[in-house]
């Protein structure tokens, strides 16, 4: 029959083609159709005749093509025919379907629904032809019947795109009918309905089907909607990281239900994705656009949704290939810096956190996208770099006064900015570790950048490459090549970022002998240079190389080692055969640093400095080293015994033309010797017993030399006068004269060998008498000396000598030397002691030099001296000073000390000042270890387990201490209270009181102790109340919100001052003694505006998370309008309570100036953040028909009743002190003619206070302008509660009016009869009148 078909179509006689066809069953068609399908021969010919034999003119003809149709679909879904064949019939009936009518393409597309519901599609080729019905059906014009009706071709398409997408899919077909709907022309509303099915049908695929869906997606959005498609694919793969990482979390999940997904698969497709997402956004700019808009409108309402692991790692996809990557970057930095202040504020408010329980931290959200990115995720690296970079220059260091950077590689960064450009580094070290292709990359850019921002701070980008070498020295072998041309730049960097950077690639040397070959040459060509900072450069490069490259048979350094670099990775290949060429390479080193001892007093200290350390981790070289230390001393050393003064001071210092310099920096010569010399003693004699007797006697040679040199020098210089070193109360010390110069190095010369002296002769002494004598001996000579330059720095203002110079002695001997004075109670030792014990003078020196290592190391992190960049021994001194100091201040009061001499504080002042910055220190520098800190300070269980501390149980221990000190000072006479003494105890107190735990019983204690003194201290001492409230403040804003406390503080400044209105007699109820006629104005009202301030902050930042949390319409509304009501009450129970603070404040006679001006600026603030809630409701009722809340309406009765007219009252009052002050002027202007620059100054002074008058007027009328908004959306009269204002350009005085009306009724009586005179009275008054007017106003 096919074949007759076939033959008659061929013919061209239709009416025969019809008849064939006419006479073929509806079954028989099908079948004839399918076997020829199936054969393969000729199913398009076949095809064709059939439809040359169904004229669409004919009812039948169409009947029977629909037959075709139904017939076909199946057929070509059965997945029995050959792809090639399907794609033949498809293009034949996509062809014909433009000549079907109306209704049959109607039932067509019907049908299509009904198998697209019934889910028997299987390879969705026959959706190609749904797009084509469905588009010739749009443009249909026939009345169609739809159920009952009948609708056109364009509503009927619109009906059954509605219940195909209201039906169930097959999962299988879901691709493919996405892939159909591109083909569709579709309205933006038929277009929403289709994505967001697509989007549900998310959750019901196989997680390997996402990305092809996601790419078909991203095509329709071509067409519109793109907002929606980001949306919904971002929020979908974060949802599916949160379950991955509640999987973690709790491994047996109760939900059996929920098949748990390997997260590598769920990566390599969140991948995928992000690949397609950014491959379409290269052909379509406007959906990179979209992303942004979108990212940012979230980011507004809810920043842990805008910002989630996937949506940062495709933003960082899309900025490396793409226009937008300056908008991308600037985002992600807006949003790590607001995240941070957001955190930050949250911690410094117990009120914020009560309100916002969960914290949202970006910071992790990025380091996650590191982590994940190690998925393969090639793409996204690049940006990570790019961000790292972009975070690290925007937020570097600061440069402070004097070169110094502002570090941030010690202590915990408290700043946003600090915490961004933290998070940047860490960006880049995790993805250093994770991906290898672009280590090379990072350690360029972080190279180039230490080379070319030489003149910025670049502490931060040396601390990444030490983190980065640490983290894989034998990785940088093959970019040594990089390391190398750094060098070559060595001599043109300044010496803090040379040793930095020496530093930081320390462990590389060890690993690669090519890069250390050519730091050598590097540094050899250095030493000859004509610059000063490359000869520094090189002393430190060689210094270092000293240290790291063992000897054979050197000490082992584990009890000193330093914090170098990753020793750990002692991939020391050259460690074992390579020690004979170590020595030599080391001996050659020296020779060389021996040349840099006759070079400038810069280069000298560097090596003297150096040594110790070299000695300490390199025990061989001692005798060299010990050698070339002897020689250059015996070039300034007076051999003969009673010669004085031992040494020549003349050749240390060098003249050129008429400038004086130091040349060889004595005092750092000998405090070098003797601590190598200490060390020398301790470490190498214990190990010699077993060695040569040669080399034994060799090294007793310089040892004695040393000790016997010493001696003479102890015995000679505390025989000499000041007048042997031509220094004496006479000299001139000014430092504009040559000989003033050389006095003051000769005074800071002599001064530093005195105390080298007095640290070796302690360490000697073993507790003799006879050497504790010749200590006092030379600490007489420098305080002689120390006495005269302070003298001298006193009369002459302008010398930089009245800075103390720096103190010669090491932080370890400083510890041993207090523990000794202050802390020894042995029996053999109190003898020896009580010779230095007699003198107070130097225990307050021994106390001072303290306080100077602590203020060194606060401000650098490390001290002058053997150990001072090693964090472990600092620390361990730093606690024994810190035992020693609160032994002494809290067992012997200052009232028991013995005064001695008037001059300077006393020690127990020094102590407490010392305290105070160690316990700032710790904070800063030790925060991971203030558990030990706080043990070791703990005399009772010194010897404790270090297991589980309770730092909050330790830090009130010592808080108790300090708070028996204060009481004891606020309850002494008047005449022995020391302000500064009470000052530095509450400084202490607050700084102590940051160790507690805001939720314990102990800061509870705490916090009611200080209002209590608060309470009972009538102080009129204005530091140390500022102090106290200060305190106060900040540790009741951790408890909860301040307000109430503000209130009573406000009661009190009221009651102290007055009331603006003389008549009245303000009610005296005193909550707090120390409010009182001293303290009250200026100091306590600033602070109580200041912290009014800080709550009015915390208000205005709610009503902004109010507004975004306003025009948040998702899913979980009804959380969020939970959320929405507990801020509406919070913001306004908040600002209730404040209106009252300032309803007292206002109505107070505040004295004219600061006070004044900062509460008109307060009150302008409160209006504009009133206004701001106000707009909030007004844009709730706009969005919903929400009444407003009652608690609102008596906010806005309580400012109209308690604030406006105290405000306008209040504005007067200001006005009338102006004009008093004024007046004033003017009457001294007409007694002196001369004082017209003192009158100028108070009319400026004026002008200057009355400026915020009118922005707070403008503030209060907007205030009431929008509450007329409001009252009309509301349909709540609001505005019944505001009292007309007052306070304009001119004002009507009521009780001037009534006074000047019956004047002029009585003149108006007695001129009746005469009408001139009463038109002349009239005039005059009309005259008159503004001429009070004008008066007024003064």
């Amino acid at each position: 029959m096919a074949q007759r078909i076939l033959a008659l179509a061929a013919e061209e006689v239709p009416e025969r083609l019809q008849e064939a066809l006419q006479s073929l069953g509806e079954g028989e068609l099908g079948d004839m159709v399918t076997k020829q399908a199936l054969k393969g021969r000729e199913t398009a010919a076949l095809l064709r005749g059939i439809f040359k034999g169904s004229p669409c003119s004919q009812q039948n003809g169409v009947l029977r093509r629909l037959q075709v149709y139904k017939h076909c679909i199946p057929l070509v879904e059965s997945g029995d025919l050959h792809l090639g064949k399907v794609s033949e019939i498809i293009g034949l009936l996509m062809l014909e379907s433009r000549q079907l009518p109306g209704h049959a393409l109607a039932e067509l597309a019907t049908l299509f629904v009904d198998v697209i519901k019934g889910g028997s599609l299987s390879n969705g080729k026959s959706l190609e032809l749904f797009s084509t019905v469905l588009t010739a059906l749009a443009s249909s014009n026939e009345s169609l019947a739809y159920g009952k009706g009948e609708l056109n071709g364009e509503d009927f398409k619109k009906q059954l795109i509605n219940t195909l997408c209201s039906s169930k899919w097959d999962p299988r077909s879901v691709i493919h009918l996405a892939n159909m709907f591109r083909d569709i022309p579709l309205s933006g509303e038929e277009l929403q309905f289709v994505v967001e099915k697509i989007l549900r049908m998310f959750s019901k695929l196989d997680l390997q089907e996402i990305p092809p869906l996601v790419y078909q997606l991203l095509l329709l959005s071509a067409k519109g909607s793109k907002k929606t498609v980001l949306e919904g694919i971002i929020s979908f793969f974060d949802q599916l990281d949160k379950r991955q990482k509640e999987e973690q979390r709790v491994p047996q999940s109760v939900d059996l239900e929920v098949t748990t997904m390997p997260l590598d698969q769920l990566r390599h497709v969140e991948g995928t994705v992000i690949l397609h997402i950014v491959s379409v956004m290269n052909l379509d700019q406007d959906l990179g656009e979209e992303l942004i808009r979108h990212l940012k409108a979230e980011q507004q309402k809810d920043p842990a949704r805008a910002l989630c692991p996937f949506s940062v790692a495709l933003l960082l996809s899309v900025a490396v290939k793409h226009r937008l990557q300056e908008q991308i970057f600037n985002f992600l930095k807006t949003s790590i810096t607001r995240s941070c202040k957001d955190l930050q504020f949250l911690q410094a408010s117990k009120f914020l956190q009560d309100l916002f329980p969960q914290q949202y931290d970006v910071t992790t959200v990025i380091l996650e996208v590191v982590k994940n990115s190690a998925f393969g995720w090639d793409h996204v690296t690049q940006g990570l770099v790019d961000l790292g970079f972009s975070l690290m220059e925007s937020y570097e260091p600061k440069k402070l006064f004097g070169g110094k950077a502002a570090d941030t590689s010690y202590g915990l960064s408290k700043m946003p900015a600090q915490q961004a450009g933290r998070l940047g580094a860490s960006i880049l070290l995790e993805t250093f570790k994770v991906h290898e292709p672009i280590r090379s990359d990072i350690l360029e850019q972080v190279l180039n950048r230490v080379l070319t921002k030489a003149a910025s701070p670049v502490s931060h980008y040396i601390d990444l490459l030490s983190n980065i070498v640490v983290s894989a020295p034998l990785v940088l072998q093959t970019s040594s090549s990089k390391v190398t041309e750094t060098f070559d730049n060595l001599s043109f960097l300044p010496i803090d970022t040379v040793q930095g950077l020496l530093r930081a690639v320390q462990p590389l040397l060890k690993v690669s002998m090519s890069v250390r070959d050519s730091l050598i040459l590097v540094l050899q060509k250095a030493i000859f240079s004509r610059q000063l900072d490359a000869r520094k450069a090189a002393v430190a490069g060689f210094l270092l190389l000293l240290r790291n490259f063992k000897v054979l048979g050197s000490l082992s350094s584990s009890q000193c080692s330093q914090a170098i670099g990753a020793s750990q990775v002692q991939a020391d290949v050259h460690a074992c055969y390579n020690s004979a060429a170590n020595e030599a390479f080391c001996l050659e080193i020296l020779g060389s640093l021996r040349r840099c001892l006759s070079q400038q007093a810069d280069v000298r200290l560097m090596l003297y400095e150096g040594f110790y350390d070299v000695l300490r981790r390199n025990s061989q070289l001692a005798s060299s080293i010990m050698e070339t230390l002897l020689s250059q001393l015996k070039q300034y050393y007076l051999p003969q015994p009673d010669l004085l003064p031992p040494l020549k001071l003349e050749g240390c210092i060098m003249a050129q033309g008429d400038q004086i310099f130091l040349q060889e920096p004595l005092a750092h010569l000998l405090c070098c010797i003797q601590h190598c010399l200490a060390w020398y003693k301790s470490t190498v004699h214990l190990c010699q017993g077993a060695e040569d007797d040669e080399e034994e006697k060799e090294d007793v040679g310089f040892e004695q030399n040393f000790e016997d040199m010493l001696e003479s020098v102890t015995r000679r210089m505390i025989k000499s006068e000041l007048e042997d070193f031509e220094l004496d109360k006479s000299a001139d010390f000014s430092l504009s004269s040559g000989v003033g110069v050389k006095n003051n190095i000769y005074a800071i010369q002599v001064m530093g060998i005195c105390e080298v002296l007095i640290e070796y002769n302690f360490s000697i002494g073993n507790f003799s008498k006879n050497k504790f004598e010749d200590v006092l001996g030379l600490f007489t000579c420098y305080n002689k000396l120390s006495e005269i330059l302070k003298e001298k720095a006193g009369k002459n203002k302008s010398t930089l000598g009245n800075k103390t110079a720096r103190s010669f002695l090491s932080m370890g001997f400083v510890s041993t030397l207090l523990t000794a004075l202050f802390r020894d109670n042995a029996q053999s030792h109190e003898e020896s002691l009580a010779v230095l014990r007699s003198s107070t003078e130097f225990l307050r020196y021994a106390v001072s030099v303290a306080l100077q290592k602590v203020q060194q190391l606060e401000e650098t992190g490390q001290t002058d001296g053997p150990d001072g960049q090693n964090p472990e021994k600092i620390f361990q001194n730093l606690c024994k000073i810190t035992r020693v100091l609160l032994w002494k201040y809290t067992t012997i009061p200052t009232v028991f000390e013995e005064p001695g001499k008037k001059k300077g504080k006393s020690i127990s002042l020094l102590c407490l000042e010392g305290l105070l910055r160690i316990f700032n220190t710790v904070q800063q520098l030790y925060t991971v270890r203030i558990p030990q800190f706080l043990q070791a300070l703990d005399i009772t269980d010194g010897d404790a387990e270090e297991t589980d501390i309770n730092v909050t149980e330790k830090a009130a221990f010592q808080i108790r201490q300090f708070q028996r000190s204060l009481v004891n000072q606020f309850s002494s006479p008047e005449d022995d209270f020391n302000s500064k003494e009470a000052q530095s105890l509450i400084t202490v107190l607050s700084t102590l009181s940051k160790l507690l735990d805001p939720a314990s019983q102990q800061f509870l204690q705490f916090l009611t102790w200080t209002a209590k003194v608060c309470k009972e201290n009538a102080l009129e001492d204005i530091a140390c109340c500022k102090g106290l409230l200060s305190l106060l403040f900040s540790l009741h804003v951790l408890y909860k919100s301040p307000v109430s406390l503000l209130r009573e503080l406000a009661q009190d400044i009221h009651a102290c001052l007055g009331d603006i209105d003389q008549d009245i007699e303000v009610e005296s109820q005193s909550h707090f003694a120390i409010v009182n006629a001293k303290t009250a104005a200026p100091t306590v009202c600033l602070l109580v505006l200041s912290q009014a301030d800080k709550v009015l902050e915390e208000v205005d930042w709610l009503i902004k998370k109010l507004t975004s949390l306003g025009s948040d319409t998702s899913e979980d509304s009804s959380q969020a309008s939970n959320q929405t009501q507990a801020l509406e009450k919070g913001v306004i129970l908040q600002l209730g309570t404040l209106l009252t603070v300032y309803h007292e404040l206002v109505q107070t006679a505040l004295p004219a100036g600061s006070c004044v001006d900062t509460l008109l600026r307060s009150l302008s603030k409160t209006y504009a953040i009133l206004t701001s809630l106000i707009k909030h409701y007004i844009q709730a009722c706009r969005s919903t028909s929400n009444t407003i809340p009652g608690r609102l309406e008596k906010l806005v009765k309580l400012s109209g009743s308690h604030l406006t007219p105290q405000c306008y009252s209040f504005i007067t009052y200001v006005q009338n002190i102006h004009s008093e002050s004024l007046s004033f002027a003017e009457e001294k202007k007409r007694k002196k003619e001369d004082e017209a620059a003192a009158i100028s100054t108070v009319m400026a002074k004026v002008l200057r206070d009355t400026k915020p008058i009118p922005n707070l007027i403008f503030a209060i009328e907007q205030y009431e302008k929008f509450l007329i908004h409001l009252s009309k959306k509301s349909k709540v009269n609001l505005m019944q509660y505001m009292k007309l204002s007052t306070s304009r350009d001119f004002r009507i005085n009521a009780s001037m009016l009534d006074s000047a009306l019956q004047e002029r009724n009585t003149r108006d009586a007695e001129n009746e009869p005469d009408n001139d005179q009463s038109s002349t009275a009239e005039q005059t008054d009309e005259n008159q009148e503004p001429k009070k007017k004008r008066q007024r106003k003064k």
